[in-house]
Formats: C-alpha cells, structure tokens, sequence
C-alpha cells in the first residue's frame, strides 16, 4: 500500500520540510487567507467577549472525538478514512508552514496536454511570469499543463499535491523527489489543500478535473465559505475553450436566473497570459485580505482610502451592507494574532455574504482608484 512520503528530518531529529525557515514560531503560527476567514459568531455570542479556544483545546476535541468512534462502534473503513485524511492534511500543514509568507497561484488544467500544444506553452509562460515576481505554483503535479506551470515555475517555486489513482499517476520531473511534493490518497484532503494554500487559482483547458476545480473554485467564493481571490480561465493565444464555456454561463446559468448579474465578477477569461498575470497579481495591489472580526468583515489594505474614495464607496455599495456603514479603522484587538499586518489599514463594515460577486466589485474599485 502507497504510503505519503517520509519527511525530511531537520538538524534537532524533528521532521520539517526542506527549504522553509529554520524556525517557525508556534504561535502566531503564520496565517493562509483561509484561515483568516470565520464564520459570524453565532446570535447567542454577539456582543459578549469571544471564546478563547487555544490549539491544546482543539486537539483535545480532536482526541476526544476519536474516542467517541470507538464508544460509537464505527466502523474500521470510516475510522480508517477519518485516520488517513487527518494524517494527510497534518502533513500537509507542515510542509505548506514555512512558505506562508509567499503569495500562491493554484494551476489546473489537462494531464494531456503535450508540451508542443499552445496551451502548454501559456502554462509554462505563465508560471514563469508568476515566479518572476515571486509567486508560487501548486498543481496535482502530474504531467501536460501541471507539469508546463512547473516548469515554468521552477523546482523551488512549485509545490505539487499529487494523488493515488487505481492506474499510477507519477509526479512529473520538476517535483519529483521534492520536499514540497505530498502525495495523497483523497481528492477531498487534496482539494481543500489547492484552495486552502492559494491565493488565486488559474485555469488552463481541461478535462473534467478542471472543470470539477472551476466550479468548486466558484462555489466556494461565490457562498463565502472560502476567501475572496481571483478565478482565471487562460485559453491558449485564440483559443475558443474558454470562451465557448464562457457562452454557456451567460446563456443559460445567467440568463435562467442561476447565478446573478454580479456573479460574473467573480472570474475572468482571457486568451492572453500578460491579461492572467496582471488579473492575479492587480488583484492584490491595494486589497491585501480578509477578516471576519465580531460581525464585521475587515478588508486589510495596503494604503487609506481617500475620503472622496470612501463616499463614492458609501453610496455606489450601500447594497452590500446588513447595516451601519462603511468605516476606515486600524487593526482590531482581536487580530492580535496576525501582529505583521498591525499597521494596514482597514475597511470595516457588516457585510451581507449573499453578495459575493459584489464584494468582488468593490475590491475592484478599490484596487483601480485607491
């Protein structure tokens, strides 16, 4: 049976991944935009002081919950599911650790891609670019445009999540032996993996994997239960694949009323990898992330709005608020522990989540005029 890697070992005995920082502080531990992104309290929370639930509280609900499986007589395939995924995603955690201080591009497309095709050369140029201005990559690791995004890339700048298939799916040459390589045994440990660690993911033409991550992808945003990032659909110099599917989503999704006007917002499509790169990285060029903090959503910024910024924004978004208003403020007491971005300002307002594809709006404006 395929087991996932062995770590490396670093100089004290314990196990780390190669090529991160020597010493990571436990805590802070440093943070992914997932991770900053919580759930409202609930009703009976608001307004009284928070919970404090430190990490030896949540691994005694972890151990406590493992004792409850063997109380509840589960049986050994789910238990063995629930061992296996926890192990996988632990792993993970700590080989994705000591690069959280570097912006990432998750990067989909077809396994079948051959390196001569148009759309492999894109991949490549794009991960190239993205490196350039110091982004990651993270594919499955297999080969066609996976591989091309690590090539592109570079071996120290990509990261691979590789998966167990009933017919063998072997890394491709850029990762192939790294520390950064994880090899899973479930898509739904390596997927949350792909959205979990990124902060934009990028689409080249695929199969049905690609299109299974474009419309988590979407999914997740467009319900708020992931982070705001951007959402790329790269077609090769001319290509139609993108545009075709693009087609369907405004002729049948949006016109039946299946998604919303603002909903096509929420991702891009361009046959240019110049236009992929600058969607990806304008995106963070005033917007820096996310926080929810007592009801209110925070957009961490790199610079104060303008006064004359903040009004149009008070009046141009007032559909996105659950009430109150718009309000430049400083770090709140309970970002405490994210003490690197103390001095970004922020925007603070109750968000209504329905509106997604707005928020993406708003973020836009912002990066455009701030």
């Amino acid at each position: 049976m395929s087991r996932t890697p062995p770590e490396p070992a670093g100089p004290s005995g314990d196990r780390r991944p190669v090529g991160g920082p020597e010493n990571l502080a436990a805590d802070p531990t440093p943070k992914t935009p997932f991770d900053a992104l919580t759930e409202p309290e609930p009703p009976d929370l608001v307004g009284r002081p928070a919970p404090d639930v430190g990490v030896e509280e949540y691994v005694r609900q972890i151990k406590e919950t493992a004792d409850k499986l063997v109380r509840d007589k589960a049986g050994r395939g789910d238990i063995k599911l629930l061992a296996t995924a926890l192990r996988e995603l632990r792993y993970c955690f700590k080989v994705f650790a000591g690069y959280r201080g570097r912006r990432k591009a998750t990067v989909f497309g077809s396994a079948r891609t051959r390196p001569d095709h148009p759309a492999y050369k894109a991949a490549e140029e794009f991960g190239r670019r993205m490196a350039e201005v110091g982004w990651m990559v993270i594919t499955g690791a297999g080969h066609g445009i996976m591989e091309a995004g690590h090539v592109g890339a570079g071996r120290d700048n990509s990261f691979g999540l590789n998966i167990l298939l009933p017919f063998e799916q072997s890394a491709n040459t850029v990762v192939h032996g790294d520390p950064k390589l994880m090899t899973l045994r479930y898509f739904f440990t390596r997927k949350l993996m792909f959205i979990k660690e990124s902060d934009a993911v990028v689409l080249f033409p695929g199969g049905f994997g690609t299109h299974d991550e474009a419309y988590e992808a979407l999914t997740l945003v467009q319900t708020g239960k992931s982070h705001l990032f951007p959402v790329v659909m790269v077609d090769e110099p001319g290509g139609t694949y993108w545009a075709t599917w693009l087609r369907f989503v405004e002729d049948e999704l949006l016109a039946r009323g299946y998604i919303s006007p603002a909903d096509r917002a929420l991702f891009r499509v361009t046959d240019s990898v110049e236009q992929a790169v600058e969607e990806v990285t304008g995106f963070y060029r005033v917007y820096h992330s996310m926080r929810y903090v007592r009801g209110h959503l925070l957009l961490r910024l790199r610079a104060r709005l303008s006064e004359p910024l903040l009004a149009r924004i008070e009046r141009s978004f007032a559909d996105i608020l659950s009430g109150g208003h718009f309000e430049q403020v400083g770090a709140l007491p309970e970002e405490a522990n994210e003490p690197t971005l103390a001095n970004l300002p922020r925007l603070k307002f109750r968000f209504d989540r329905h509106a997604a594809g707005r928020l993406r709006q708003l973020i836009d404006l912002i990066n455009q005029e701030g």
